[in-house]
């Protein structure tokens, strides 16, 4: 039986603004990637969204990303790589401790927006992120974009990977996503991106905006939190893959640093 992750961005509301549905998201995902404050998430927000995982069942990982709440971590930073560093294990921190407030603990690490996509080819932030989470707890897993330069040091480094694939992006010819604001970016019929969904963990390939068939292979499946229709783009990537016989289940356990 093919079995498959599904996370999604959650914990992104800030003060009076809220953003996604977080109550309703948790109970389709198996993984929150929780924001740490830097692109999105004000503290009570994110203590909220833990409490929520946990008693929903779903693993808690940690979201890091630029220093960027107006922008929402979707401008590129040119950081000094020890500065990147710090960054990332100040938000490590301060989610695991609210994690652990909540009765869990951070089970992995995913980067976020600019950053996400900058360490797919920036070879310095990439490293920067791996020396981050290595000193940090090489017992956490990284989630990312197969083929990128952020999966293969953090292979290197000894880390633990897990390739993701994007429920509600449009991709490009060479497996990366479409540039948000360009044309196939943004994708959001619920059984538009059910079928693409099934297609790439039953075949391991996806079609890119320009219509060519590209391999992807993916251990996870994300779904925006902020993107419209989000919990019913979830929910129906949900129902195709379980009525496929897709087991949907988290790439770690509450219990399982490994």
């Amino acid at each position: 039986m093919a079995r498959i992750d599904l996370n999604s961005d959650l914990g992104e509301s800030f003060g009076a603004w809220r953003l996604g549905d977080d109550a309703a998201m948790l109970a389709v995902v198996t993984s929150a990637n929780v924001a740490c404050g830097f692109h999105a998430g004000d503290p009570r927000a994110l203590l909220s969204t833990c409490e929520r995982a946990v008693a929903a069942g779903v693993v808690i990982g940690a979201q890091v990303g630029y220093r960027d709440l107006p922008g929402f971590g979707r401008r590129f930073i040119d950081y000094a790589p020890a500065d990147l560093v710090a960054d990332v294990l100040y938000q490590l921190g301060a989610l695991e401790g609210l994690a652990r407030v909540a009765g869990s603990r951070v089970r992995y690490v995913k980067p976020h927006g600019a950053l996400y996509n900058a360490i797919v080819h920036h070879e310095g932030q990439a490293a920067a992120v791996v020396e981050a989470v290595a000193r940090y707890d090489p017992g956490l897993p990284v989630l990312g974009l197969p083929g990128s330069a952020f999966l293969r040091l953090a292979e290197k480094a000894g880390l633990r990977t897990v390739a993701e694939a994007f429920v509600d992006r449009g991709y490009t010819p060479a497996g990366t996503l479409v540039p948000r604001g360009e044309p196939g970016a943004l994708l959001e019929d619920p059984v538009e991106v059910a079928d693409r969904m099934l297609r790439l963990v039953e075949r391991g390939e996806i079609v890119a905006v320009d219509g060519t068939v590209v391999e992807v292979r993916a251990d996870s499946l994300c779904v925006h939190g902020d993107s419209p229709g989000a919990v019913a783009m979830a929910e129906a990537v949900r129902g195709a893959l379980v009525g496929a016989g897709v087991e949907i289940a988290p790439f770690v356990t509450a219990g399982d640093r490994r």
